[in-house]
């Protein structure tokens, strides 16, 4: 190993020590990190105090982390690398529906629901009824594909957030599977926007550049179906205030939605007269089929 290294020459130097790294992409993936961390040192003339500011800062974001909390995945959605990942991998304007986060609250051991199952799991807030429709790019219905979905409360949480209140049950989420018609629906409340937690580490880049923390409302939805690529998803609704400023930039304009509003005493897409105010969704989804 060489040494009385300089600034320039240094960046080789660690480069040459992954050079018997026996998977290539491992050594590639190692080479140039180390190029542009280096070229970034250089480039702003890191300090020393900013470098134990640094180390410090992300001791703090290790220590955040929970089995229900991962800091380290907020910190790459705030910073725009969680999104710019699937931006590179799924770039979109084809005839697939855009796929975007999955963000931090899917579960995968959810409950399974029949179509037009209330899968609100008892918690109070405005009535929601979706439907949706999942197609192939020619337009032909895809039976038999599988949908999760998930959301938040109308105040803003999700069933793993208040485990206290409900007790471990989950709430607001379910596995669908679609009709022969490729239809699938629903009935659960209303989710509401809310701010991504900014209690720790991560809320502090977000107060020191005066950025929001908050997310619009919005419903997930994961989609799987035999021959098709699987499709992470999400529907905004479309007069939230923060569509354009999404804490972690995960809004796809193709992806802004209509929530509409309906008055007390009018029919809900089941038939249901309702009593109150409610809310319907609509939405037909595109899979693309795997390349052969």
């Amino acid at each position: 190993m060489p040494i009385d290294l300089t600034a320039a020459s240094v960046t080789e130097a660690v480069q040459k020590a992954f050079e018997g790294t026996a998977d290539e992409r491992v050594k590639e993936l190692f080479s140039r990190l180390v190029q542009h961390l280096h070229d970034f040192t250089r480039e702003v003339r890191l300090t020393g105090d900013e470098w134990f500011t640094a180390m410090d800062f992300l001791e703090r974001v290790g220590k955040t982390c929970t089995p229900t909390r991962q800091e380290f995945v907020l910190l790459s959605d705030i910073l725009g690398l969680s999104v710019l990942l699937d931006l590179i991998h799924h770039p979109g304007s084809g005839s697939a529906t855009d796929s975007t986060l999955l963000g931090p609250f899917y579960v995968e051991d959810r409950p399974t629901a029949e179509n037009g199952s209330d899968i609100s799991g008892e918690v109070t807030g405005t009535p929601m009824f979706f439907n949706g429709r999942v197609l192939d790019s020619d337009g032909a219905p895809v039976a038999g594909a599988r949908v999760d979905t998930w959301h938040s409360d109308g105040q803003g949480s999700y069933d793993v957030q208040m485990q206290d209140t409900l007790h471990g049950r989950l709430a607001m989420r379910a596995l669908l599977t679609t009709d022969d018609e490729g239809r699938f629906w629903y009935r659960s409340v209303a989710p509401r926007s809310y701010p991504v937690p900014d209690d720790g580490p991560c809320g502090e880049i977000l107060r020191a550049a005066h950025r929001s923390p908050m997310r619009p409302e919005h419903l997930h939805f994961r989609l799987h179906a035999e021959g098709f690529e699987p499709l992470i998803t999400m529907l905004v609704r479309s007069d939230d205030p923060y569509v354009e400023r999404d804490a972690v930039f995960g809004v796809r304009r193709s992806l802004v939605v209509d929530f509409v509003q309906r008055d007390a005493g009018e029919s809900a897409p089941d038939g249901t007269r309702m009593d109150k105010p409610f809310q319907t969704v609509e939405r037909t989804f595109v899979l693309a089929r795997k390349e052969q």
